[in-house]
């Protein structure tokens, strides 16, 4: 129901936050548990209200596109509409309180960082998405709220290299949703939903997912340049980065390639994002996990 799957992104985002700041200060481990849980409800959250509100607008109403990538659970009617409510309103009240916890004990600060969530929270899905601001919206999302957010939640601080961590971070989620709309180009179009590709063309698209790379890359360069040579780690991630390249030569196949997953299929784009994204945000987990430990060896 809450897509398990890609809630990696937001642990991962999360964690890289809390290691940044295991780096200049002791962690108060409540405060690191509120973080994870209450921001991996809020992403289960979102999930749940961006399939209710696709299938209360009809979008995902017969979209055998949307049913062959991942269980809709409510199209499907795998769930009653009550059980589903239920659900979406435990996994709020569970991001909420942990939020709750971290403004009382922190400040009002947090309020207005979690004011900011919530608005993605419940808004992505429309009108952001509908006016090709939703991968906007995720880069700010999984980077500087997330990342930079933990990392302010236990520092009550902000520096630039932990901003431009957190822009490194956010880029590997904009890729997948990015990829995600290519691949969903042609439903979009006929659905008139307006996602970025839907506005900009699918070759434009491309090329900005290539420019979004290379400028995640530029930001590796200068934190190892800068920052430590922890960063190196992520050149773990080449393998997976030379496939996601490879697929944005072109438009996504018509039809599935023989050495192609069935049951990633009909993602494509999206498919090798994840892969790297993921790949990526380990690598850099490991980078900064003996970048930690270095430090307080030294």
């Amino acid at each position: 129901m809450v897509r398990a799957v890609v809630l990696v992104m937001t642990v991962s985002s999360v964690i890289v936050g809390i290691l940044m700041a295991a780096a200049v200060t002791d962690l108060q481990w409540d405060r690191v548990l509120a973080l994870v849980l209450g921001l991996t409800m809020a992403h289960a959250t979102n999930n749940l209200v961006n399939d209710w509100t696709d299938q209360r607008m009809g979008v995902d109403r017969n979209n055998d596109f949307r049913r062959r990538y991942g269980t809709h659970v409510l199209e499907e009617s795998l769930v009653s509409q009550r059980t589903f409510a239920l659900t979406t309103l435990l996994t709020g009240i569970a991001a909420l309180t942990c939020a709750g916890y971290l403004i009382a004990g922190i400040g009002l600060n947090i309020l207005y960082l979690t004011l900011i969530g919530a608005l993605f929270v419940f808004f992505y899905t429309w009108p952001l998405k509908h006016f090709a601001l939703g991968e906007l919206a995720v880069l700010l999302v999984w980077g500087p709220l997330m990342t930079a957010g933990s990392y302010y939640v236990l520092t009550e601080g902000l520096t630039l290299q932990v901003f431009l961590v957190s822009l490194v971070v956010g880029a590997g989620p904009t890729l997948v949703i990015l990829g995600k709309h290519m691949d969903k180009y042609k439903q979009d179009c006929i659905l008139t939903i307006r996602t970025l590709p839907v506005v900009i063309g699918l070759r434009a698209s491309r090329v900005l997912s290539v420019l979004l790379i290379a400028g995640q890359w530029l930001l590796i360069t200068y934190l190892v340049l800068n920052s430590g040579y922890g960063f190196l780690a992520c050149a773990l991630s080449l393998p997976a980065l030379k496939s996601l390249l490879t697929s944005l030569r072109a438009d996504r196949p018509l039809a599935k390639p023989d050495d192609f997953q069935e049951e990633v299929w009909p993602l494509w784009h999206s498919a090798f994002a994840f892969s790297y994204c993921r790949n990526f945000g380990f690598a850099l987990l490991l980078g900064l996990i003996a970048n930690t430990i270095f430090l307080s060896v030294a």
